[in-house]
């Protein structure tokens, strides 16, 4: 039996690449694709829409409030574990039923957000943004759980990079594809709501993607122990199902040996990533650095540095052990930081930012990539999955949206080439804490544990 805490057979080139042609692998890719499409619906496209349609400033910046969903989804990640959807899940499975249901639900709330008019009825938008949100982050949940379910340990990394490209990729459609599609509708003759309301629609259609990717996927093999235990509690009320699913993924991960401290780690691993990413674009911007400039090498060549780099973690982690690689992407993720600092004195450079947006995008890639692998290892109970992995990955953001918060007051107080000195200090205590759980043989029992299910 090997364990993550054992060096693994060194794969070749070939076979690392190799990893990304895998059937499971690819399911996941196009998933991601349908992960990545719905975000921009409901947040920077719409805004677009709205600012155009002449709707108030006021009430536009209101609208961040229907991205809500993405940030507590963990409260109803129970229902996916504990409830089947009637009919789906008996013919397509579990796991697949629930993504059919979402993607349904998605492509119903986006056609009847595309319908509504933001000039007249920006509450009904509203209701349809949040609604997109809603079922949006629900197929998040799902697919997250499948993913973690059908690919195996030495999978995780290679899928998630896929999964991170396709996302991307997503993204965009959304973006500047619905853009240029609006654009292209009204240069076909449609008027600007018209337009608008057939972008939307192509988006929507755009979520079969999704479903297709769905139907030629298999059902996860672990999700055979979920099935027993749906079958053995058949006749309970549902919402005992759904509070004894959250009663068990909370009390199975809290019970774990050292549980506290991995959930610890989980928060301040990419602390040091989201302390500096904070700040770029003010730095950026008092660097004298155009708004082109930003959106050119910040946004464009930073993307696609970030693919290239979500590629190189997965092939780094399928090459080393789960704790070496978590070293690298934390290493390297700190030392990133400090390029900044080096263009601090650089000042107004092309190249040189160039050179730094490319570090960093690369290396905070590689270090996103391992990072979930190893979230994923820690979610090894089919029975929880989707409800153990929404919440570490609602954890994994509390550095982001709240730890992050007082950047711009250090960043005030030292001046730029000081501030991302600091903020790759900051990855000292994940640092630390790496150091003792791998001590405790932490990363073996993982090792054990993904065994174990796949023993089962």
């Amino acid at each position: 039996m090997t364990t993550t805490s054992e060096v693994p057979p060194r794969p070749s080139t070939a076979e690392a690449f190799a990893v990304y042609l895998r059937p499971r692998v690819l399911i996941v890719l196009f998933l991601g694709f349908a992960s990545g499409l719905p975000l921009a619906l409901s947040g920077s496209t719409l805004l677009v829409w709205m600012r155009e349609a002449g709707v108030d400033l006021a009430t536009i910046g209101l609208f961040a409030l229907v991205g809500t969903p993405y940030t507590i989804k963990f409260l109803w990640a129970p229902l996916v574990d504990a409830l089947d959807v009637p009919v789906l899940s008996r013919v397509l499975g579990r796991r697949r039923g629930w993504l059919i249901f979402s993607q349904l639900l998605l492509m119903a709330a986006t056609m009847f957000l595309g319908f509504m008019d933001p000039a007249k009825a920006p509450w009904l938008v509203a209701l349809g943004a949040l609604l997109v949100a809603a079922a949006s982050a629900t197929q998040d949940i799902v697919i997250d759980a499948f993913r973690v379910e059908s690919l195996d340990e030495r999978e995780q990394a290679a899928g998630m990079a896929s999964y991170v490209a396709a996302y991307r990729v997503g993204m965009l459609a959304s973006t500047a594809g619905a853009l240029f599609m609006v654009s292209g509708f009204e240069g076909l003759g449609f008027a600007k709501p018209e337009a608008w309301t057939w972008g939307y629609v192509t988006m929507a259609l755009l979520v079969l993607v999704g479903i297709a990717t769905t139907l030629a996927a298999t059902e996860p093999e672990k999700s055979a122990a979920a099935v027993a235990d749906h079958a053995a509690h058949a006749g309970d009320n549902p919402v005992a199902r759904v509070a004894r699913a959250a009663y068990g993924a909370f009390s199975e991960f809290l019970t774990r040996d050292m549980a506290v401290v991995v959930l610890l780690f989980v928060v301040l691993y990419k602390f040091c990533d989201a302390f500096a990413g904070t700040m770029t674009a003010p730095f950026v911007i008092d660097l004298g650095f155009s708004r082109n400039d930003y959106a050119a090498i910040v946004k464009g060549v930073g993307l696609a540095a970030t693919l290239i780099g979500g590629f190189a973690g997965g092939m780094v982690a399928r090459a080393l052990p789960l704790t070496t690689s978590l070293w690298i992407g934390a290493i390297l993720q700190a030392m990133s930081n400090l390029v900044f600092s080096w263009l601090a004195f650089v000042g107004l450079d092309h190249w040189a930012l160039t050179a730094a947006i490319i570090a960093e995008n690369f290396t905070g890639a590689i270090g996103t990539v391992i990072f979930v692998a190893y979230l994923s290892a820690l979610c090894n109970s089919p029975l929880h999955t989707a409800t153990q992995f929404a919440l570490l990955t609602a954890l994994a953001a509390v550095a982001r949206t709240y730890l992050s918060a007082s950047a711009g007051f250090v960043a005030q107080s030292t001046g730029w080439p000081l501030f991302f000195v600091l903020s790759a200090l900051v990855a000292i205590p994940s640092l630390v804490l790496l150091a003792w759980l791998q001590a405790r043989g932490h990363f073996g029992t993982l090792g054990k544990a993904e065994a174990t299910a796949r023993d089962d």
